[in-house]
């Protein structure tokens, strides 16, 4: 069935994600914050706004862009490493208040594993959240903003670290040393199957769940960013420290088991 979906924020992930979806015949309304990229969304046949979230309010016609939604996917990353002191919970906050002017009530809400912070094992949805940054601290409140409206049906998806298209930590990574936590796994996802996971959950009855979007395979830091730094012919780093334990979660989701999605890119070049 054809539905008309909003992606707020089109860029490394939400713009392949809208041509995926108007390929299934869906009508996609997506968002940029600048003027110049609105030729892009046209030409991708996405019904174009110029949209920014601020801590004062939301410029743009944000009230055309979500009128005729059946469901908002929220592709805002908090971007708090380069403006630290920014309130990426206000900007959601006005967000929020702006949909409850309005009938929609489907949201898919695109967080991150960064969520449960450092706690140890294997992670599910059912794990208790524990963020140790500003930038996880935030997204943790963001998500309980619309979770917590129990007239919203919203899915909240935790994806780990990715990787994809012109996108891999081993590029920021290669030639370091003395780096630390060499042997913890890692968590990661590529592009794909993040498409691939949005999708099954617009399709699906997912209402009100947190599900983890993590590539079931796990290798250590070391021996993974070594192989893929090789691979492309960089300097492996250098890891030569290990906290004991502290940290080394390897994340998996329940639910995507039950559901039993396919992944189909390895995080493995």
């Amino acid at each position: 069935m054809n539905k008309k979906i909003g992606i707020l924020g089109c860029g490394w992930l939400g713009l392949p994600l809208a041509k995926s979806l108007i390929d299934d015949k869906h009508t996609v309304f997506g968002t940029t914050t600048s003027d110049s990229k609105m030729e892009v969304l046209q030409v991708a046949n996405i019904v174009p706004y110029t949209i920014d979230l601020t801590e004062n309010g939301i410029k743009g016609n944000i009230k055309g862009f979500l009128a005729e939604l059946d469901l908002l996917i929220i592709n805002v990353p908090p971007k708090l490493r380069s403006t630290p002191k920014k309130s990426y919970i206000k900007k959601m906050q006005h967000l929020y208040d702006e949909i409850k002017k309005t009938s929609l009530s489907r949201i898919i809400f695109i967080s991150s594993t960064s969520v449960y912070g450092d706690i140890e094992g294997q992670v599910t949805e059912d794990s208790p959240t524990r963020p140790n940054t500003e930038s996880g601290k935030q997204l943790l409140a963001a998500e309980n903003i619309f979770l917590n409206d129990g007239s919203l049906n919203t899915t909240i998806i935790r994806f780990g670290g990715l990787i994809g298209p012109s996108r891999h930590p081993v590029t920021f990574l290669a030639g370091k040393t003395d780096l630390s936590n060499g042997t913890d796994p890692v968590n990661l996802i590529h592009l794909n199957d993040c498409i691939g996971i949005i999708k099954l959950i617009i399709n699906g009855n997912w209402e009100n769940k947190v599900v983890n979007g993590v590539y079931p395979l796990h290798p250590t830091k070391e021996a993974y960013y070594t192989s893929e730094a090789l691979k492309r012919g960089l300097l492996p780093p250098i890891y030569t420290k290990n906290r004991d334990e502290i940290g080394n979660k390897s994340i998996e989701s329940k639910y995507l088991n039950v559901k039993i999605y396919h992944y189909n890119t390895s995080i493995v070049s």
